[in-house]
């Protein structure tokens, strides 16, 4: 099986997402501070107790008095809780600000890349990558960034103390096992936890992913009795998943446990280094105790950065993903310095469309419309019908040709301006887990009840609406369960018209409704033919009955019928 990879290094990784502390960094220098400052208290309160025993053994040699000792070391316990209480709330307090920014990033680049760039992507995913993967990265700014920092100060300090107060051969020993602990222990743990922690990131969002669309299509599973056969492949991926977490888990213990026999065998040389330096006359007995301890109580700090490596495998595969989705360019790029249109009439010449740049989904298409017309393209599935529609919005960036508004090319249209004045109604209208209300506002924020009711009549779905128990109140259920494909595609319709864009693009607006809505539908958009233009696609012939001019496509060539 070929290796998972991640397609960045970590210190790269790392890099990036320090760099995402932007204005935070100061709060991120505060909490490292007390951190570090925090962990050299809590040393204290061990030494200060050496520092009595030295002084037990040799009263001439440590002239500090007792009761100096004491309150040193009872002082050192209540700084280190208050300077411990201050780095834990500004690491706390960095990690929930940059979680919301990270969200905040992650939809407006959702937004940027929709639709053209999500079609292929499983909505599970994205939902794994918006809860698991940032809620993995605020590990990462809680309890990553300043262990490191804080380690290196703390490890420092205590070697220049050791090499002063005791010897600096003891000093050479901790700096050898801080080596050894600090980098070897979790580079070597790093290289064995990376692949795991890569394919654990993969299998976790496909898991998603598709326990996701088997909720979605719970229906459809009970009524093509695929229960049992559905649930099987649940249960397999669900094995996959816990087979990947257990052999993470199996690697971490191990080098958890490589990290602790490391820490006792430092421990064990310390103490021996030392012995060795009083026996040979080299070290007095009262500084070696208060040298070992403080090497001894130094280890906290090192053996937090020796574990990182299990914490961090998890952070590297999230944060190659969120940085993958943040560095993916759009389809297009929103135009906001071009012109604003007030939409008469549309023109498209010569257009050629491929969405892999080989297959011409589209080719030399010809046609036109203007206001008060109603203009119809029929054609079989997959012959570039809804393709023509998305590029007339530009959600994917044209090839040859144009295609202009008042004669003024999309391009050169601002986004906001052109989905103003056209909208469209394709094949599956979403709606929101809220009201019928809510969901038509969607359309327009500050749409009357009058609005609303005159957009659904229009659409054929108010009497409806009327009869149920709570009206435009009543909540349409999640994803729309509560309703049938006919009416969520009604509401859809509905809320085009009461946008009142003056161009509105139907994808087979009546493919999921019975003759005589369609009927209704197409009446109602002959009614409104004079105030607008309406471009139909449907691969219904009968459909075509109230187009003034048909379009007919086959192949991603266009004839006019």
């Amino acid at each position: 099986m070929a290796k998972q990879k991640l397609r960045r290094s970590g210190a790269k990784i790392m890099a990036s997402l320090v760099v995402l502390l932007g204005s935070l960094s100061y709060i991120m220098v505060l909490a490292v501070i007390n951190g570090s400052l925090g962990q050299l208290f809590a040393l204290g309160v061990t030494l200060f107790g050496s520092l009595g025993v030295a002084k037990f053994i040799a009263p001439l040699a440590i002239t500090m008095p007792w009761w100096a000792i004491i309150l040193c070391a009872v002082g050192c316990g209540v700084f280190r809780g208050l300077l411990r209480y201050i780095e834990q709330y500004s690491n706390h307090y960095i990690a929930f600000r940059l979680l919301a920014t990270l969200r905040d990033k992650i939809f407006g680049a959702l937004r940027v890349l929709c639709p053209a760039k999500l079609e292929g992507k499983q909505k599970g995913s994205i939902i794994a990558m918006i809860t698991a993967d940032t809620e993995t990265l605020e590990v990462f700014y809680a309890h990553t960034i300043s262990p490191i920092f804080i380690a290196i100060i703390v490890s420092v300090s205590v070697l220049l103390f050791v090499g002063l107060f005791a010897s600096w051969w003891l000093a050479l020993v901790a700096v050898v096992f801080y080596l050894l602990i600090g980098i070897v222990v979790p580079v070597i743990i790093s290289g064995k936890l990376k692949e795991s922690g890569v394919k654990y990131r993969k299998e976790f969002a496909s898991f998603n992913a598709y326990f996701l669309d088997s909720i979605k299509g719970i229906r459809d599973i009970v009524i093509n009795n695929a229960g049992e056969a559905r649930k099987a492949e649940v249960d397999r991926r669900s094995d996959v998943l816990l087979a990947e977490t257990k052999k993470m888990k199996h690697e971490s213990t191990k080098a958890s446990s490589l990290t602790e026999l490391m820490v006792s065998v430092a421990i064990l040389g310390t103490l021996a280094v030392g012995i060795a330096l009083v026996a040979t006359g080299n070290l007095a007995a009262y500084q070696m105790i208060v040298g070992v301890v403080a090497v001894f109580g130094s280890f906290g700090p090192v053996i937090a950065v020796s574990a990182l490596p299990s914490n961090l495998t998890n952070t590297f595969a999230s944060g190659d993903r969120v940085l993958d989705l943040l560095a993916e360019k759009p389809a297009v790029t929103e135009v906001t310095n071009g012109q604003n249109i007030a939409y008469e009439t549309l023109d498209v010449k010569d257009l050629s469309f491929s969405y892999d740049g080989n297959a011409e989904v589209l080719k030399n298409v010809c046609m036109n419309a203007k206001k008060g017309e109603i203009i119809g393209i029929v054609g079989e599935s997959g012959c570039g019908k809804s393709t023509l529609l998305k590029l007339m919005l530009r959600f994917w960036e044209k090839g040859n040709g144009e295609i202009a508004y008042n004669g003024v090319d999309v391009d050169q249209i601002n986004t906001s301006n052109l989905l103003d004045n056209v909208t469209m109604v394709s094949q599956s209208t979403y709606l929101f887990d809220e009201t019928i209300e809510e969901n038509l506002r969607i359309a327009k924020a500050d749409a009357t009840q009058e609005e609303m009711e005159a957009a659904c009549k229009l659409a054929s779905v108010h009497d409806f609406i009327t009869t149920l128990p709570d009206g435009y109140k009543t909540k349409v259920g999640a994803m729309g369960d509560n309703l049938s494909a006919g009416e969520k595609q009604r509401i859809g319709l509905a809320r085009a018209f009461l946008k009142g864009s003056q161009l509105i693009l139907l994808d087979e607006p009546t493919s999921n409704v019975d003759s005589i809505n369609e009927g209704m539908i197409l009446k109602a958009l002959k009614e409104q033919k004079n105030k607008k233009s309406i471009i139909l696609v449907s691969h219904r012939e009968s459909t075509m009955a109230i187009a003034d001019r048909v379009y007919r496509i086959e192949k991603g060539v266009i004839a006019e019928a």
